[in-house]
């Protein structure tokens, strides 16, 4: 069984995963003008859980992963990047599978000031070579104090997170590229402060969102509430959307209809004019139901995805 607090950001530390970007064009299955296809894409994190559901290794065999990827109905891969070296590892695959890569996804250290400038110069590099393939949007999530620990960053470490955010996002724009913070549950805790920090404490010019909806949704104590709060506050901010669901808290193996109400996030979105590049993580978890393979699984929730977010095509 899959420990139901697992992140993107042990498999990073923990298994060194490939990752890159090709650029390439859009992929269109079934008929329909390119020009109108609404663009998915999916990120790495899910595929490696449901691979490790069946007992197998997502990262062994990249070819295949990716050519799954594919025939399930994305268009978008956002790989999870530790080094320039995996850019140049994973680009002939993507082309291979005619997969784009708009947005990548980096760990980094930004809350001590020495460990902020080497994290800023790594994910500067990355994300150089990056551009040169197509990437627009670097993701990132600052590491917490501890891996699994309880220890809060205090004022003076949020507020050295901010600027190093901020000074990152500068040299990313400065470059054409995005910087989009991200969050798990961890910085919603205490009032969320480091979260409303990372918002409230740096420029917009230069910090954009990735929402998470579903790490929203759980670090606040599943609550949807506190996730339309944070679309109100933050929506014009929305660069990149995190997409998953669950059914009674749990992850669902398939995206459909849940404890977020999506088709009403959409239409929030489209309300204030944003239109974020969007990115499936339906993912599973313990207690997550196993009905059906990770491909099929995939299909069904690339394809509600499409129905939900169709105005965002083009």
């Amino acid at each position: 069984m899959l420990n139901r607090e697992i992140s993107r950001r042990r498999f990073l530390s923990g298994l060194g995963m490939a990752a890159g970007a090709a650029a390439v064009g859009v992929k269109v299955a079934g008929s329909g003008d390119k020009s109108e296809r609404l663009h998915l894409a999916c990120n790495q994190y899910p595929w490696l859980v449901f691979y490790q559901r069946d007992g197998l290794d997502f990262s062994a065999s990249l070819d295949k992963g990716l050519g799954e990827v594919a025939a399930s109905g994305m268009d978008g891969f956002e790989p999870l990047v530790t080094s320039v070296q995996q850019i140049d590892e994973l680009e002939p695959l993507l082309k291979k599978h005619n997969l784009q890569m708009r947005s990548l996804y980096v760990n980094s250290t930004l809350h001590e000031a020495g460990t902020a400038d080497k994290s800023i110069g790594e994910i500067t590099a990355i994300a150089e070579k990056a551009r040169q393939v197509g990437v627009k949007i670097i993701v990132t999530n600052p590491s917490p104090i501890q891996w699994g620990g309880q220890e809060n960053k205090n004022d003076g470490q949020l507020k050295v997170q901010a600027g190093a955010m901020e000074k990152l996002g500068a040299k990313l724009k400065s470059v054409g590229l995005k910087l989009a913070y991200h969050n798990h549950d961890i910085e919603l805790r205490n009032a969320a402060r480091e979260f409303h920090h990372m918002m409230a404490g740096t420029d917009p010019k230069y910090v954009t969102l990735c929402l998470d909806a579903h790490w929203i949704y759980r670090g606040a104590g599943n609550s949807a509430v506190a996730l339309f709060d944070v679309l109100k506050l933050y929506g014009p901010r929305v660069s990149e959307l995190h997409i998953r669901q669950s059914v009674g808290n749990i992850w669902s193996e398939t995206l459909g209809d849940g404890d977020i109400d999506y088709p009403v996030l959409a239409k929030y979105l489209q309300s204030i004019g944003i239109k974020p590049h969007l990115v499936l993580e339906q993912a599973v978890e313990q207690g997550t139901p196993k009905t059906m393979g990770t491909v099929e699984a995939f299909k069904k929730s690339s394809e509600y995805a499409r129905r939900v977010f169709a105005g965002f095509g083009g």
